[in-house]
């Protein structure tokens, strides 16, 4: 472990502070009852994050509405599950009350699962493969800025310490910020336009919550990683072109937002962009150049929380190529990147499944205790096949059912890039 552990010292994130630089990110995992609440596996799963002793944990991608939804079970954030979450986060307070909590909002646009819920677009040309969602217009994406607007006031009511208003992985805020949504409308064509659903729905959140200790923050793609999508030089081009991401960032941070949340790719078309395959973990240094992109234009005091940190591991096992492992870890990386200023905390997901105590074991000094994520992405799995979701290597039930699905099913796991 690294003499002076950056990852151990605490961050000023608006008002609060981090007890170190661990974050937790937003992991969709199909395990709400049947009101979009909280259910015991909801429980069992932020009570071990939160005994954990993360600095940050993000509530996964919990909806505004349930009309449009890419879960089944997914966590809504809506008048009826006011009591419901009121109780949850009371409940992890007095387990660690020191985790800053934050509550990812999203709604699912075109990505919403037709099996059980409706598709809608907002361009007029649809994207490949979601021809079968429906044309939407400026009043219908006005009256979810206004969602989004109540969902914030109900968690910060409930007693969250934030929200991430989604702007990634081909969610609905992704879809009116790509190039690809070119038609001139009043969130289409210009950046001026597509912008206008992010930085609208950024002030409307902040004044009608009017809590200067209430953090607000996005999760952006910096680059989608297919013509059209966020990052590219315009709507048919597959160039890289950080231009609008950066004005997207920058221009939330004016509006008010304390904090970036970086990620890229869209995991329905470039999963191996959000979260790095184990086959080809070198797109995990990507991230690191769009974490220092996003400093770089970004105040210091505007903290960047940096995605895809679980591929590294312990150093050992991660296929890694020209480097030597003990330089190619999630401690040899996350201090690094601290230190020279590329980004201010790091986030894991796959991670917070295979060992959800790995910041506590980073105190203690524990390291050979530590359950690493093997990338095996059956956790992918069982979100793809709309099952609750968790570690199939460490955690035992989640191993039988992954067993009893490759049975029931009588194939070898999907493999979806």
């Amino acid at each position: 472990m690294s003499e002076e552990n950056l990852l151990l010292t605490p961050i000023k994130i608006g008002t609060k502070t981090a007890q170190n630089r661990f974050a937790i990110n937003a992991m969709e995992c199909c395990d709400a009852d049947a009101e979009g609440s909280p259910s015991e596996r909801t429980y069992e799963r932020y009570e071990k994050l939160f005994e954990g002793g993360a600095g940050f944990v993000n509530l996964e991608a919990i909806t505004v509405e349930y009309d449009y939804i890419s879960r089944e079970h997914q966590l809504s954030i809506m008048p009826r599950n006011v009591k419901a979450l009121e109780k949850f986060i009371k409940h992890l307070r007095e387990i660690n009350p020191n985790t800053i909590l934050v509550m990812q909002l999203t709604h699912s646009g075109e990505i919403s699962e037709p099996n059980f819920s409706k598709r809608v677009r907002v361009t007029e040309q649809p994207l490949y493969g979601y021809e079968n969602a429906e044309l939407i217009g400026a009043d219908e994406v006005d009256k979810i800025i206004d969602m989004f607007v109540e969902s914030s006031k109900i968690a910060h009511a409930v007693g969250a310490d934030g929200v991430d208003l989604k702007f990634c992985h081909g969610y609905l805020g992704s879809q009116i910020l790509r190039p690809f949504n070119c038609k001139d409308w009043k969130y289409g064509g210009s950046w001026e336009n597509r912008s206008r659903f992010a930085f609208d729905m950024t002030e409307k959140v902040i004044k009608a919550v009017n809590d200067p200790n209430f953090l607000v923050g996005s999760k952006v793609s910096i680059f989608e990683g297919f013509p059209g999508g966020q990052g590219t030089a315009g709507p048919d081009s597959s160039l890289m072109d950080l231009t609008e991401s950066i004005a997207l960032i920058k221009g939330l941070e004016e509006r008010g937002a304390q904090y970036i949340i970086q990620s890229a790719g869209s995991p329905s078309h470039t999963l191996a962009l959000s979260q790095t395959d184990r086959r080809i973990p070198d797109h995990g240094y990507f991230h690191h150049y769009f974490q220092w992109v996003c400093k770089q234009n970004l105040k210091p005091e505007t903290v960047v929380i940096g995605s895809d940190y679980t591929i590294y591991r312990n150093g050992k096992g991660n296929n890694f190529q020209a480097v030597a492992p003990e330089k190619n870890s999630l401690d040899f990386w996350g201090n690094k990147n601290i230190r020279e200023g590329i980004v201010d905390m790091v986030c894991l997901g796959r991670q917070s499944f295979a060992d959800p105590y790995l910041p506590k074991k980073f105190a203690e000094g524990k390291m050979d205790e530590i359950k690493w994520c093997t990338a095996c992405d059956n956790c992918i799995e069982f979100l793809i096949r709309q099952e609750p979701v968790g570690c199939a290597v460490w955690n035992p039930p989640y191993t039988k059912r992954m067993q009893e699905i490759r049975k029931e099913k009588g194939e070898l796991r999907e493999k979806h890039t």
